[in-house]
Order: structure tokens, then sequence, then C-alpha cells
């Protein structure tokens, strides 16, 4: 009997995720729940904070206490088999901080080419901020000192993402200027506590475990800027056990 093709997922957490709220971790459960296992092995990809010990700590602990088996890939120790490493894993986690230099970093491990392949193969792609933005065509980044600005990232989904839409003063006027300016394709902006989960490359939902965030479309239309917020559904809290 021919195996059953694994449907594609990727959820993209627009901030306040395991390091920010441990104590809630529902869109975490949420994600773990999408491999249909019992006990999902989940590899974490902290490239964007320089991979801080104390992160990955705290990764272990909140994924151990779901109930999945954690990993982690480093970059700057001796780096494993890229493929190796990732095509058995039921989830990958992509952590927070400087997109820029991540990308740069993965581009050159060739690390871009195994993570399509393991979305191909139905390995859950998942994460925050420079985790949530890296799977789109064009992400709005904060990798420089002073400034947002858009960044061209990996590709497997359309369009632009920022996160931390609530989150950051500047984050919403700076879409509103990027889109006004035609600088950006139309944007998805998360907001803290709000994850966008995509089948294949369409938005199935959006999910929240915060009281006011949401999710929004961000485009020009007639010449201003129009948001249009995404119906959501609101996950109860799951606290670690």
């Amino acid at each position: 009997m021919a195996e059953t093709k694994r449907q594609q997922h990727i959820v993209a957490i627009g901030g306040a995720a395991f390091r920010a709220e441990p104590e809630n971790l529902a869109v975490d459960h949420y994600i773990l729940n999408l491999t249909k296992k019992k006990r999902p092995t989940v590899c974490f990809i902290p490239t964007a904070s320089a991979e801080p010990a104390e992160g990955i700590a705290t990764f272990y602990d909140c994924y151990t206490r779901l109930g999945a088996t954690p990993s982690v890939l480093r970059f700057f120790q001796r780096t494993p088999d890229l493929r190796e490493t990732l095509l058995t894993k039921d989830v990958i986690y992509v952590g927070g901080g400087n997109t820029k230099s991540m990308l740069a970093v993965w581009r050159e491990w060739g690390l871009d080419v195994v993570l399509r392949e393991a979305w191909k193969r139905g390995v859950v792609l998942a994460g925050v901020s420079a985790g949530a933005i890296c799977w789109f065509d064009t992400g709005v980044t904060d990798s420089w000192a002073n400034h947002l600005a858009p960044l061209d990232c990996l590709g497997f989904l359309a369009d632009t993402c920022c996160p931390h839409y609530d989150g950051e003063a500047d984050r919403r006027p700076s879409v509103h200027d990027f889109v006004t300016r035609g600088l950006v394709p139309p944007v998805l902006a998360l907001d803290d506590g709000a994850a966008a989960h995509f089948i294949g490359r369409s938005l199935h939902r959006v999910v929240t475990w915060k009281p006011n965030a949401r999710g929004y479309t961000v485009k020009l239309r007639r010449g201003a800027v129009l948001e249009t917020e995404w119906p959501h559904t609101a996950l109860a809290p799951v606290s670690p056990r």
C-alpha cells in the first residue's frame, strides 16, 4: 500500500512564545499536535540569537514537559550532518533574533535547501519572530540597529510577514509606510500572542492565546492602506506539566 502523503505545515508565531511566556504553552502544544505523534521529535534552531544557553535550556524544559523529545541544531559549535539531523524530525522550530545574520549562516551551510526538503516531506516547520518571517518571500525585520526594513527570505510562503505588530511601537507605522511606497507585497501582520498556521502555501487559520492578539492582512487598495483582521481561533491555556 502506498504511503499517505503528509500535509505540509508551517506555523508562524508573531511573538510571546515559550521563552516569553513559559507558563502558557498553548501554541507549542498546538504545533506538536499537528504531528499526530504521541511523543514527537522536535529540533530547535536558535541561530538568530547566537545559540544562547539559557534559551536552549528553556526550550528543552518546556518541550520535554509537553511530552516531546527535543534536540538542538548548532552552527557555532561543530555542526552535524543537516539532512540526517533534520529529515528524521517531526517538528523544526526556529527561534527569534537577527534574521539577516541567521539567513546568511543558513545559506552558507545549505540549510535553506534542507529545510525546503523537510517541508516537502511533511516535517512541521514553526518559529517565532525571525523564525516566523523566514518562511516568506519577504520579512519585516529589525536586524539593523536603528530601523525596520524589508528582507528577502526563503520564499516557501508568498508575500510578506511582520511579527510583533502590536508589541513594538514602530511596527504598524513602518508596515503601512512600506506598503504605501510599494516596497513589499501584501503583509501578514501578527501580534504578540498570535500565530498563522499554513497548510501548503494557504493560510489555514490564525490562532491566538492572548486576549487581544490578532492577525491582519495589510495591503494597498486604491492608493490607501487597507488593514483587514483575520478571523481567529482562541487556544485554551496549556500549562507545562
